[in-house]
């Protein structure tokens, strides 16, 4: 039975946390859901992700979803917001994506990821110890494990040696969140995020950029030789790892969990399984290698499938052919 207290959703306009909303409605969870627009991607986009969840809200049976456009860094709006409402928890994703343009702009990055993720858990830990805002669940990302040679990665893995101040940032934030439990007691999970696709997924990401490019007949630039490779995730497998990890993280305390497929995908195979899709040989320029980008993510999902029942279904090519079908019917 879904809880009276609605949950905060930080991030509600970005791919995951519109996929994420939706979800939890259909679940029949109130939702009160923040997002501050960054212009990081075009509004527009991020609107296509929140409409689905307000098209949905308070249908028959299905929760409600309240919309508040706030920036969490601003501390008062921040205290403001949880004035207004009791949660029963919180499930923050808002952040700067990214690494490659984060080196760019480590101060910014740094002020959007982790102060935002230092108000959230102040704000939220004065309503724990009133009895309320039970637990909290935190993006986290792969790009923790940096260059790490000892596949598949694992949660207990030295995670002290980013490559990117995206990966830094995330790091940096769950610190504080073990600061933060161990301080109050407060349930906090971190996920780690293993290259989310999926409809709607975000335009600076691969399988977005090759799906467009080589539907218009435009070049993609390879950086490197096209044998980095990343653990794929499809959207809907990691939206049910992330709603059994707000369901199961009083039982933890803080927890670490990685949220992967498991199965490394090169550059030239993305590329290839695109291409096939949409019946379409690519354009390829060389280009070189880009600071920030790590050779390998590789999940290790023995504790999260043992602790969260977590399972990941969707092949790549498959998960693909939902995201061709997605963008052709925007086009």
């Amino acid at each position: 039975m879904p809880p009276a207290h609605p949950i905060l959703l930080t991030g509600i306009a970005g791919f995951i946390g519109g996929h994420l909303a939706s979800a939890l409605l259909a679940r029949g969870y109130n939702v009160v859901g923040i997002d501050n627009f960054d212009p990081f991607y075009p509004r527009a986009r991020k609107q296509l992700n929140l409409a689905h969840a307000q098209s949905i809200s308070g249908t028959p049976s299905h929760g409600n979803l309240t919309f508040t456009e706030m920036d969490l860094t601003d501390q008062q709006a921040a205290a403001d917001l949880f004035a207004r409402h009791t949660f029963d928890g919180v499930i923050h994703l808002a952040a700067k994506a990214n690494p490659r343009l984060s080196v760019a702009d480590p101060v910014g990055y740094t002020h959007a990821n982790v102060t935002a993720t230092a108000v959230v858990l102040n704000e939220a830990r004065k309503q724990f110890h009133a009895g309320a805002c039970r637990r909290v669940v935190c993006a986290s990302s792969s790009s923790v494990y940096g260059n790490c040679t000892t596949p598949p990665f694992h949660e207990d893995l030295n995670v002290d040696y980013p490559i990117s101040p995206y990966a830094a940032s995330k790091r940096a934030c769950e610190i504080i969140a073990w600061t933060h439990f161990n301080l109050h007691k407060h349930p906090v999970a971190m996920l780690r995020f293993f290259t989310v696709y999926g409809p709607r997924q975000r335009p600076d990401l691969g399988v977005s950029t090759f799906i467009d490019k080589i539907s218009r007949d435009q070049p993609i630039t390879l950086f490197g030789d096209g044998t980095m490779a990343r653990d794929c995730t499809y959207i809907d497998d990691a939206v049910a790892g992330i709603i059994a990890a707000y369901q199961r993280i009083d039982a933890h305390g803080y927890r670490v969990w990685n949220l992967g497929h498991s199965t490394p995908i090169t550059v030239n195979e993305m590329i290839a399984t695109v291409s096939t899709t949409l019946g379409k040989a690519p354009i390829l320029i060389p280009g070189q290698a880009q600071p920030g980008d790590v050779q390998l993510t590789y999940a290790d999902l023995t504790r999260a499938r043992a602790e969260l029942g977590y399972n990941p279904t969707t092949p790549f090519a498959q998960g693909v052919a939902k995201q061709v079908a997605w963008y052709r019917s925007l086009h």
